[in-house]
């Protein structure tokens, strides 16, 4: 009899257990998950910077010796082709150098013609014993001497032709005038530092960006990288070009280190100008053609009611614990994690593998197909409002009907 009476219990008690249980399950009530669908396209990395439009070779042309400018061949935005005079020095002074020079020439060759006279009849006269070793010494130097002088004032003659001749100013290249420093008859003093006169761009339908790249991404900038701007002249336009070179001076910009990346560009229009700022976007790597999702997908964890009520085993949540990633995590490519998959209202764990990451998707592989539901979060219930049971608020007295 109390055998009987102990199995009742004991049946009973489990009975009970199980009735709390399921009625404690069916009583749970599943969020209402926020999703997003997996998608096939592409994905691609990007660095941003700015930096400015520059000519891909631009000269300071300057002057070599001082002077009033006498004559402007040239303007703002004139073209000029290589060896083209572009403006004039006066040329008073330095003429009358020259002829100076010249003179000293001239006297400097009588000068030699007279000493080799009284050498050759010194010499004559030393060979026939008459004169004496010291006047045929003395001979010869005042020859050697004159001679010397000779060349002495040549010399300072080839340099005062060169001086007229850097009076005119040439263009060394061929391109565009873009900066003009001087007008007529004003006065260039050439020391130790050339006076700028103009600035030429040598072509302007081949450009350069010179972006100030921050020192956290410039590990992913590569030479022949593609290369998208926009400027404000044109706001609704962009331009592209190509990465051609990293420079490997720093440049300090409010203590943080930023190296200049050239970026060559074609304008064959000439809409760029120099000294515009452009905003740059580098695209420094690119997948094609695979499956992303948004990146909250990998970061989301169902609440732990939930979990139980799924019963999900503890070594797999022990797993997903091991390669959780945590929300301001960047996933690295190549490295694994779970994401919850939504199907029929039901959440499930998928391994999957991540890859490249633009900031919003990101890139992932595994047993996953084309417009699979990933969950990125709950849905927060909208707040009811309390006012009638909040005891602080007013109350309104109701009204009593009139007799």
């Amino acid at each position: 009899m109390k055998k009987t009476i102990i199995i009742i219990s004991v049946i009973a008690v489990v009975g009970v257990v199980v009735a709390y249980y399921f009625n404690a399950k069916s009583k749970y009530t599943i969020p209402e998950w926020k999703t997003t669908k997996v998608d096939t396209g592409s994905i691609s990395v990007k660095v941003t910077a700015t930096g400015s439009l520059n000519a891909v070779t631009t000269v300071q042309i300057g002057a070599q010796v001082s002077g009033i400018v006498a004559k402007l061949f040239v303007d703002f935005d004139s073209v000029v082709r290589k060896g083209q005079v572009i403006a004039l020095l006066d040329t008073t002074l330095l003429y009358a150098t020259m002829r100076d020079a010249a003179a000293a020439v001239a006297k400097a060759k009588v000068q030699v013609e007279l000493t080799q006279k009284q050498f050759i009849r010194q010499d004559t006269l030393f060979h026939q014993k008459v004169a004496s070793q010291n006047d045929y010494d003395l001979a010869i130097s005042n020859y050697e001497a004159a001679k010397a002088d000779l060349l002495a004032a040549t010399a300072t003659l080839d340099h005062e032709k060169t001086n007229l001749r850097y009076a005119t100013i040439r263009a060394p290249i061929n391109g565009t005038v873009i900066s003009r420093n001087v007008d007529v008859g004003q006065t260039v003093i050439s020391s130790f530092n050339a006076p700028t006169l103009f600035t030429i761009a040598k072509d302007l339908t081949q450009m350069q960006v010179l972006a100030d790249v921050d020192e956290a991404d410039i590990g992913l900038v590569k030479t022949g990288q593609k290369s998208s701007f926009t400027v404000d002249a044109y706001p609704y336009e962009v331009f592209s070009g190509t990465v051609a070179q990293i420079r490997l001076q720093p440049v300090m910009v409010q203590n943080v280190n930023n190296y200049i990346v050239v970026i060559n560009v074609s304008n064959p229009d000439l809409k760029l100008l120099p000294g515009l700022t452009a905003t740059t976007t580098i695209e420094t790597e690119r997948h094609n053609n695979i499956l992303k999702v948004q990146a909250g997908a990998i970061h989301f964890m169902p609440p732990n009611d939930y979990l139980t009520y799924i019963n999900l085993q503890d070594s797999l949540y022990q797993q997903i614990i091991k390669y959780k990633i945590d929300g301001n995590e960047i996933p690295k490519p190549g490295s694994y994690c779970y994401a919850w998959r939504k199907e029929n209202n039901v959440l499930s764990p998928v391994f999957v593998k991540v890859g490249l990451f633009d900031g919003t998707f990101l890139e992932i592989s595994g047993n996953i197909k084309q417009d699979d539901e990933f969950v990125v979060g709950i849905t927060t219930a909208k707040p009811t409002s309390s006012t009638s049971n909040n005891p602080f608020m007013p109350q309104m007295r109701p009204s009593t009907p009139k007799k």
